[in-house]
């Protein structure tokens, strides 16, 4: 499957306004043993290309289920009949998600890395490590360098046997880093995927040319955004009214203004301020350039769209039918 070109599509037609994209409910709370954890439903739909896909999305989270052996996330992601509303598809949505997630950071390097990005930083061993690894090694070719650090050694020397046992890891040299800055040190393409909920990676960090495609959105400071030559969102509407995540944040201290917004003229009351330069989709489109010089610092800042899902599962409803997998249930 071309999970990397159904992204493209689907971010294609939510730029020309063929998608139904309405708020994420988020339901937080702390375990009894004190972990963080959290349910998201988001319904998503496709509606241009003369035909209409329908699902929603549930993905549920603790923070403590890595130490319990399991993966943090879990849920459900469902297809609905466009002409009955009735569920058509229901499928496990965590692997679903990560490697949607991988591939909307795929396309972010295919149009915003410089042009022969050589080594991948991955801060953050889990799962979403493990997906990108598997789609940037098949999809960004010139990568021959991986270096991995996480809070927990042993996951960092897993991640990089993962990276050696995939297609293609035998031509990439491996490193753990000792430090999130280690880490990221000179690498061409930065992909944090933690559980951070306060930023770290300064813009002193990153080397000239570099693409943060900042997955988990809490890894970066406010001076790194601030400072990028660059700031791509895939949607203004979801990020600006996020209260959680660093750049709704911003939004709300008016450090950041929305592509659209009129640029501020000096008022030494108002707090510094940038706007958000474009949409992927825009960059995807062509009506925005993207990337202008090879030095040019990049951030792609990926809140998630339940369209991307919606359109992945689709294609995995479609090879699955082909294939003849799946059990029916009479509802």
């Amino acid at each position: 499957m071309d999970i990397v070109g159904a992204v493209s599509e689907a971010l294609l037609l939510h730029g020309e306004g063929g998608t139904i994209l309405p708020e994420e409910a988020y339901l937080g709370w702390t375990t009894p043993e004190g972990a963080d954890a959290r349910c998201l439903a988001m319904p998503g739909a496709l509606t241009g290309s003369g035909r209409t896909t329908v699902g929603l999305k549930t993905i549920n989270a603790s923070l403590a289920n890595p130490d319990r052996g399991i993966p943090r996330s879990q849920g459900f992601t469902l297809l609905l009949d466009p002409v009955t509303a009735r569920p058509l598809a229901l499928m496990e949505a965590a692997y679903i998600s990560a490697m949607r997630t991988a591939a909307v950071t795929a396309l972010a390097a295919r149009h915003l890395a410089v042009e022969t990005p050589r080594t991948l930083a991955l801060l953050g061993c889990g799962t979403l490590a493990q997906a990108h690894a598997t789609l940037l090694l098949d999809s960004v070719p010139t990568l021959d360098r991986v270096v991995a650090y996480d809070l927990v050694p042993e996951r960092a020397r897993n991640m990089l046997e993962f990276v050696a046992e995939l297609p293609g890891g035998d031509r990439v040299a491996t490193e753990a880093a000792g430090s999130p800055r280690e880490c990221v040190a000179g690498a061409d393409l930065v992909v944090p995927v933690t559980t951070v909920t306060e930023g770290y990676i300064e813009p002193a960090w990153l080397a000239p040319g570099a693409l943060v495609a900042h997955v988990s959105l809490d890894d970066l400071t406010e001076e790194a955004v601030l400072g990028a030559d660059l700031v791509v969102v895939d949607d203004w509407n979801l990020v600006r009214d996020d209260p959680r995540r660093l750049l709704g944040r911003m939004h709300r201290a008016g450090t950041l203004l929305g592509p659209d917004a009129e640029p501020r003229l000096g008022v030494s009351a108002q707090p510094r301020a940038r706007k958000v330069d474009a949409s992927l989709g825009d960059i995807v489109t062509g009506h925005h350039p993207g990337r202008r010089n090879d030095t040019d610092v990049v951030v792609s800042n990926p809140f998630g769209m339940s369209i991307l899902d919606v359109a992945v599962a689709d294609q995995v409803l479609a090879r699955a039918k082909d294939l003849g997998l799946g059990s029916r249930l009479n509802l």
